[in-house]
């Protein structure tokens, strides 16, 4: 299968009156053309940083993108100009950020943020973009797209606000789209439609799609593949299937523990939370950075850092007591 990303040894920090943020540290990997790939783990562990940094969103100061590359379609996107990145934004990659009030301008009709991009990117006349943003309001499901088209952001639900941010993501038909948490500040019953219009339009678009995530509950029926994230390192990769049967890393094993599981008696029922906190990102890890809250941490835990190893075709696995398995 042909290779649409290629991120290679890509480190972020950000430079603070404390220090140094180490906040993504030497991650690679990679997403094939109609693949989607879950990118998981705890607040502040470095996933959307990681994009973002793959999108050149990150202010600079007082972040800095360290070393790395970013490989789309061939092209490293960390070597290309700000205009010629500019045309790669919201045309070639798209992305739908975790908070849409935020996001979306709130002095702007939803209509006027849909058309703007049309014709930016696409070329569209006025007209041309308004009757393809009535089409894209009606695709993401929000009733009489027409009229919807001049209000404005805060006279839509989170969840609609939500579905205009796809929408806008959607609409220059975009090879990629980057979800980060789209569903967070959503209750359940929204967040399943969120997730159940996103599956719908990816098969509908055939796009390939990068989902952040801290909830491993929602990866299992979305992602192909899954990358498990700690204190900005990869930890852990594997197909889907592979990492809900098998996951070796006792980070992943922390977090389906936490999960709630139907198929428990009610005496089993209770959750386990991961012990301790997630570490200091001013301080580069000497050794694992998940030593700290690991019961199965031994000596050469604390002593070095191991690499990202395979340890079956598709999983790789970055943790000394599964090499000595």
């Amino acid at each position: 299968m042909s290779t649409l990303l290629d991120v290679k040894d890509l480190r972020t920090r950000f430079k603070i009156p404390e220090g140094t943020v180490h906040a993504v540290n030497g991650v690679s990997f990679h997403l094939d053309l109609g693949e989607t790939l879950a990118v998981v783990g705890e607040s502040g562990c470095g996933k959307s940083v990681t994009m973002l940094s793959v999108l050149r969103l990150i202010a600079i100061p007082p972040g800095e993108i360290a070393s790395g590359s970013a490989d789309f379609k061939g092209v490293n996107l960390f070597k290309l100009s700000d205009v010629e990145m500019e045309k790669v934004r919201g045309k070639q990659i798209s992305m739908v950020f975790q908070e849409p009030m935020t996001s979306l301008n709130p002095v702007l009709t939803v209509g006027r943020q849909i058309t703007e991009s049309l014709q930016v990117h696409m070329g569209m006349d006025k007209k041309q973009a308004y009757h393809r943003a009535i089409e894209l309001l009606e695709m993401v499901g929000i009733a009489d797209p027409k009229n919807r088209l001049g209000d404005y952001p805060h006279q839509f639900s989170g969840g609609m606000r939500q579905r205009v941010m796809i929408a806008i993501a959607l609409a220059c038909d975009p090879d990629l789209l980057i979800a980060d948490e789209p569903t967070t500040a959503l209750d359940v019953t929204i967040q399943a439609q969120i997730v159940e219009l996103v599956i719908r339009l990816r098969e509908k678009v055939g796009m390939s799609m990068i989902w952040i995530t801290h909830d491993l509950g929602v990866v299992a029926g979305l992602a192909d593949r899954v990358v498990v994230m700690y204190a900005g390192y990869i930890v852990e990769e594997a197909d889907v299937f592979e990492l809900y049967s098998n996951p070796r890393h006792p980070y992943t094993l922390a977090l389906l523990e936490a999960l709630p599981r139907s198929d428990r008696r009610r005496e089993q029922t209770r959750l386990k939370s991961i012990p301790g906190a997630p570490p200091n990102l001013l301080v580069e890890p000497r050794g694992c950075p998940f030593a700290p809250r690991c019961t199965l941490a031994g000596q050469d835990c604390w002593e070095a850092n191991p690499v990202l190893s395979p340890i079956a075709p598709g999983h790789q696995v970055a943790c000394w007591r599964e090499e000595a398995r």
